[in-house]
């Protein structure tokens, strides 16, 4: 998500930070945006200069105090609370204080995150969804103690800026789209699992039939089935309800480490470049 996010705010005419965990990491991210430029190339989407003009933008941070100059960060890590407590730590010694820190967390808590920052006020939810170049929508997360300013300023950088459709969501476990994709995934499985329809033709059925871009289960292969697993788990503590406790198919993949598209494979199987190829 940190990749497609550079790549489209690049493409906005925004000059981006991005930063990783290692050097190597960061190499390959921006090694992965180049080959989606190349892919548009190929489609006649994109021009070679257009693709030297995004890339011009994106400029590669292994010292995070450049950020001082950000006027707003987005966190793309894993969904671990604990982790993206300890991103937002850091961001609050090396940040603008009156810069916003938002998070792309599908389905954690943005009042805990915000809680160990000095200016809770300031931290919000940007859940884009993915691929973010062609999803038009952002679901804008308010923490308990976020600003009326802060959401505003977030808002018009959703609509105005990057020019896409922003919905205001007060925080709950899922918010919105994960909650409801989520239970379509996990209906999905249950399905699959009860043999009532192969993989292929259960999602033909959602694609063809409903017109989804994709069906539930290559969407849960390029969502991540451990990021599915780990939302619908939360979702079922959070909840109580019985119709969020994940499929027992969806825990033995994540097991197996058929993770979906970071793998090479989950429910269909995918080139090094996310293409699916079975």
């Amino acid at each position: 998500m940190g990749q497609g996010i550079a790549e489209m705010l690049a493409h906005k005419g925004l000059d981006v930070y991005l930063t990783e965990k290692t050097e190597a990491l960061l190499d390959q991210a921006v090694e992965l945006i180049e080959v989606s430029l190349d892919k548009q190339i190929e489609k006649w989407a994109l021009t070679n200069t257009e693709k030297k003009l995004i890339l011009s933008r994106i400029h590669k941070v292994t010292d995070l105090s450049v950020l001082q100059e950000a006027d707003m960060v987005i966190e793309t890590i894993t969904e671990d609370l604990d982790m993206k407590k300890d991103v937002f730590r850091t961001l609050d010694r090396v940040t603008n204080p009156d810069a916003i820190l938002a998070s792309n967390t599908s389905s954690l808590s943005l009042t805990e995150i915000a809680s160990v920052v000095e200016k809770p006020e300031r931290v919000i939810g940007l859940h884009f969804l993915h691929p973010v170049a062609r999803i038009d929508l952002v679901e804008i997360v308010r923490g308990l103690r976020t600003s009326d300013e802060t959401f505003e300023k977030a808002k018009y950088f959703v609509d105005s800026v990057i020019q896409k459709k922003g919905i205001m969501v007060f925080e709950s476990p899922g918010f919105v789209t994960t909650r409801l994709i989520c239970i379509l995934i996990n209906e999905a499985l249950h399905t699959l699992q009860e043999g009532v329809a192969s993989a292929e033709d259960i999602d033909a059925a959602m694609r063809i039939g409903y017109d989804f871009r994709y069906g539930p289960l290559e969407m849960c292969d390029r969502f991540g089935l451990d990021s599915v697993l780990a939302a619908m788990e939360r979702m079922f503590r959070e909840y109580g309800e019985l119709k969020y406790r994940p499929s027992v198919l969806l825990k033995k993949m994540v097991r197996a480490g058929r993770l979906g598209v970071k793998t090479g494979e989950g429910f269909f199987k995918y080139d090094r470049d996310g293409d699916r190829i079975q």
